[in-house]
């Protein structure tokens, strides 16, 4: 007698700290046979799986070192077919700037049933943590989320820098580390500021994060010259001084 399938839970783990993931998620987590987790996931966060959970590393380093995304999806459908509960825990939220969307496809072509658990995305949580509100009655009524590292395959959906810069208000960079440099001199050319304040954070909300400040004309030296690295995104807008001393 074949198994019934197992169901899929896509659960946002949030942007580091622990805490901040969501109640459902925590539940689902505590109660599921096997966890597929993500490389940003706190491993103080993985020991509230059950003993007996299987645990999975479906981790990326920079640079593409890991399992492919068709074998973390066919890791997903083989344990839910065998009829187990299978907790796809993702860093931040699973639709943001995540593979998620392409995991619950997989799932869905395999007839397994599937939910979503939403995270704290670090597009949010980073610059919360940091103290720099994304929207501020005196300086920014607009937020834009952008990835600093586009697919394989961009031709599709490219960034569009030129809306991107010209939007104004506030600008969140995701995965932005590496190119750093190309993207401010890019907004520097599509009519940004040079002088306009910007802030890397790395290590949103664990225990070794760091605010980086500068400006769009020399952030990309500054975070170079101390060793910037990802995990970290970036704030580019005035909100970025709204309740931090530019000092600092």
């Amino acid at each position: 007698m074949t198994a019934q399938p197992g169901t899929v839970h896509l659960v946002g783990a949030g942007p580091g700290d622990p805490g901040l993931i969501t109640v459902r998620g925590q539940r689902i987590l505590e109660s599921a046979d096997v966890v597929v987790y993500d490389r940003l996931v706190s491993p103080e966060l993985l020991e509230s799986a059950k003993p007996d959970a299987k645990r999975l590393s479906a981790g990326k380093a920079p640079g593409g070192r890991g399992p492919t995304q068709a074998q973390i999806n066919a890791q997903i459908v083989e344990h839910a077919r065998a009829g187990r509960s299978v907790c796809r825990l993702k860093g931040g939220d699973p639709f943001v700037f995540g593979r998620g969307a392409e995991e619950i496809a997989a799932v869905a072509a395999a007839g397994i049933p599937w939910d979503v658990v939403p995270g704290v995305t670090s597009a949010v949580a980073a610059p919360a943590a940091a103290g720099i509100p994304l929207t501020h009655r005196d300086w920014a009524s607009t937020a834009t989320l952008v990835t600093g590292h586009e697919g394989e395959d961009t031709s599709s959906a490219p960034v569009d820098w030129a809306a991107v810069a010209a939007g104004g208000g506030t600008i969140v960079i995701l995965m932005g580390v590496a190119t750093l440099a190309t993207t401010t001199a890019r907004l520097m050319a599509e009519g940004r500021r040079p002088t306009e304040p910007v802030a890397v954070i790395e290590w949103a909300t664990w225990p070794d994060e760091r605010v980086t400040l500068g400006t769009l004309a020399d952030i990309a030296d500054t975070a170079r010259r101390i060793g910037v690295r990802n995990p970290a995104v970036v704030v580019v807008g005035p909100v970025v001084g709204a309740l931090r001393d530019d000092s600092a």
